[in-house]
């Protein structure tokens, strides 16, 4: 029962965490300026990933659904699905686990060598809100930026579907999009891709937490920017599934 105790012990850590960012989000001074620099780093930074990601994920999966479509006569289905599967699953979980990666690990790593080297430490002594200062505008850059990422990476998977399947049937950009949207809805694009805002603030509350609470020196360094990636994924995995049962709710009739 011993790991069900540390269980319990860390989920109240990272809930108590969580919860005074939120306060400290909307208590003024507000940082703006770090804010900014956390934006250009987690969303700039991680475009390209995310883009390169999406073309590579939509042109491998209409090689794949057509292969399967093809016996059941079924190719003018290929936009509609893969429209369907990107904007409604696959965009969203995708890029939420690859900012995690990418951008959790950062965040563990370097709010960990800030406690090791006792720079927060320094900042406190200049009275200082150090939580205000490095936590708040990292987790409020990735509540922002992951919502955004998953449309570039939608779109880019879009794409690159269209090329794969124009260079096979060489169908027209306008019928491609049309057949692709043609079974979507409001409901089905804004729900999937707003859960992503909580996506970010699993990864940037989790990495955040793993970082700035580390009490290891050196040692932590390592284990907070691991730690931040394997935690953030998971809850991440389990945070989708109770989303989509809260999708299916308020949306019974438009929910894909």
């Amino acid at each position: 029962m011993r790991w069900l105790a540390r269980l319990l012990e860390f989920v109240g850590k990272v809930g108590l965490f969580g919860a005074r960012v939120l306060a400290d989000a909307v208590r003024p001074p507000f940082e703006f300026g770090a804010l900014a620099r956390n934006l250009a780093e987690v969303g700039n930074q991680s475009l390209a990933l995310i883009v390169v990601s999406g073309f590579a994920l939509g042109a491998v999966m209409t090689l794949h659904t057509r292969s399967t479509l093809v016996q059941f006569g079924a190719t003018a289905m290929i936009p509609a699905v893969q429209a369907v599967a990107f904007f409604v699953e696959i965009g969203p979980l995708v890029a939420g686990l690859l900012l995690a990666g990418r951008v959790g690990s950062g965040i563990g790593a370097v709010l960990a060598n800030m406690r090791a080297s006792e720079q927060i430490d320094a900042v406190e002594s200049l009275s200082i809100d150090s939580f205000k200062l490095l936590v708040v505008p990292r987790v409020l850059a990735c509540v922002i930026s992951l919502p955004l990422l998953t449309l570039f990476m939608d779109f880019a998977g879009l794409l690159g579907g269209f090329l794969s399947e124009e260079l096979t049937s060489h169908v027209a950009p306008g019928l491609y999009l049309s057949r692709a949207f043609d079974h979507l809805q409001w409901s089905n694009f804004i729900a999937p891709t707003l859960k992503t805002a909580v996506f970010g603030f699993i990864i940037g509350s989790v990495s955040s937490h793993f970082g700035y609470t580390t009490d290891k020196g050196s040692q932590g360094v390592g284990e907070a920017a691991t730690n931040s990636v394997v935690v953030s994924s998971l809850l991440i995995i389990l945070a989708d599934v109770f989303l989509i049962k809260c999708i299916y709710f308020l949306f019974p009739d438009t929910a894909l």
